[in-house]
């Protein structure tokens, strides 16, 4: 079998070089040698050998020696120690230093094929463990999120504060600001990163079953609890719990909350049985807890338990800086799910979404941008690809003349730069549209 892993042997016997090498070129591994420790040190400082077999009774350096070397070197590297049935301690010490394993002379061919097998597991499943971690630090790097304002810088800098903590989280935010993309951000740069944020939309669940969707229940709690279930809390062990429009919980569940956070203890909906968990808590709320702790609505020792460290995403009105950014990515990403070969966004609809004051704020843009994939044409999005009832964006003209100039584009544009039909629709003639054109220094939209 091809093991795509790499093998040197270093012995100061021929015959043990020569026999262990055909084993291992049999079983499909790249195989060198080294006659004693000073040649093999020139040859892992020029090739990162995988698995390095070494014994222990070398000329000049021993291998104990040479196994402390390897590690200075290459610590990925699993070094196997060879020695005789007299030297055991000696590997033994060896072990404390770092090798993988040993092996005994002579040879028993099943055992040592058993540990270079076990040794080439420990290396492919550490490989796939980098490349983990590689892939879930690629997909939750802070610098992915879209924006250049300050006001998102803000918040960036902020996420990169509480991520290496364990507190509780509060993000603030109009609907549609991407709250739940900033909790997952804090969460995917943490130390909890392995385990899945556990997500509840408690605005969407009934009152009378949030209990059991944050407890669980055991069998027969209640009509229809058929089996046992685990809850979010108990899921969320070892993992980050995040609450969704946190604003909308009972006050009841607020008084059943405040206990969980502060005891990490729970029992599920018709048992006695204590669970613990080992959660982190991040919230989001569209409206403003401290208002809603003034008019009673919300109880002011779980607010305060809460609030231990508070992010506000600004509205995307107030950080029109991002809207360019933001509408790129997404012109992009919907024209690859579409496989369509739009690229660009014309002048006319960029000016319209600059001046939108998004009520529905990135979750709006992010709509439209995939409505005008869906129906536009060609390799721009342009101002007839957007909902016009919606981009309603009002014209400021300075003056008649800057007016005149955004008209005869709108109109060059709408019949695709076709000047004698632009010229006919302008009421003028083609001479007089191309003075125009040059007056006003008029291109073509990308």
């Amino acid at each position: 079998m091809d093991n795509n892993l790499s093998i040197l042997i270093v012995d100061d016997e021929l015959s043990v070089r020569d026999s262990l090498s055909n084993w291992f070129i049999e079983d499909g591994y790249t195989v060198d040698t080294a006659e004693d420790a000073k040649v093999a040190l020139k040859k892992i400082e020029a090739f990162n050998f995988h698995i390095i077999l070494v014994d222990i009774k070398l000329p000049g350096m021993d291998g104990l020696e040479l196994n402390r070397r390897i590690k200075s070197i290459n610590d990925e590297a699993v070094v196997i120690i060879m020695t005789a049935f007299a030297s055991v301690d000696s590997a033994v010490q060896a072990l404390k230093d770092g090798a993988y394993d040993y092996v005994c002379k002579p040879f028993d061919p099943d055992a040592i094929t058993h540990i270079i097998r076990n040794a080439s597991k420990t290396i492919h499943l550490s490989k796939e463990n980098i490349t983990l971690q590689d892939r879930i630090k690629s997909l939750v790097n802070v610098e992915d999120i879209i924006g250049e304002s300050e006001g998102i810088l803000n918040v960036l800098e902020q996420v990169r504060v509480v991520a290496e903590t364990d507190s509780t989280v509060i993000i603030n935010g109009d609907s549609g600001t991407g709250k739940e993309l900033i909790a997952k951000a804090i969460h995917m740069n943490s130390s909890r990163r392995f385990f899945p944020m556990v997500t509840v939309h408690c605005g969407a669940i009934a009152e009378n079953l949030m209990e059991s969707e944050l407890f669980g229940h055991e069998r027969g709690a209640f009509t229809g609890a058929q089996y046992a279930r685990k809850g979010k809390f108990e899921m969320a062990d070892g993992a980050t719990l995040f609450l969704d429009e946190i604003s909308t919980i009972s006050m009841k569940m607020q008084i059943e909350l405040l206990r969980v956070l502060e005891t990490k203890t729970f029992t599920r909906v018709g048992g006695n049985r204590e669970f613990k968990s080992d959660f982190r808590v991040i919230c989001a709320t569209n409206r403003d807890l401290q208002a809603m702790v003034n008019a009673g609505e919300f109880r002011e020792d779980l607010f305060y338990r809460l609030n231990v460290f508070s992010i506000t995403i600004p509205p995307l009105r107030e950080r029109t800086e991002d809207i360019k950014p933001l509408t790129e990515h997404f012109v992009k990403f919907y024209a690859e799910q579409m496989n369509k070969e739009t690229k660009h966004i014309g002048r006319r609809a960029a000016k319209a979404l600059k001046n939108y004051d998004f009520p529905g704020n990135v979750r709006e843009l992010e709509n439209l941008i995939e409505r005008a994939i869906v129906i536009g044409t060609g390799d721009t999005v342009q101002l007839k690809d957007l909902p016009l009832d919606h981009v309603a964006a009002k014209p400021t003209w300075e003056s008649i003349q800057e007016m005149e100039h955004h008209h005869i584009q709108g109109i060059l544009e709408k019949y695709d730069w076709n000047i004698s039909r632009s010229a006919k629709a302008l009421g003028v003639d083609r001479v007089t549209l191309y003075s125009k054109i040059k007056k006003y220094k008029i291109e073509k939209s990308k």
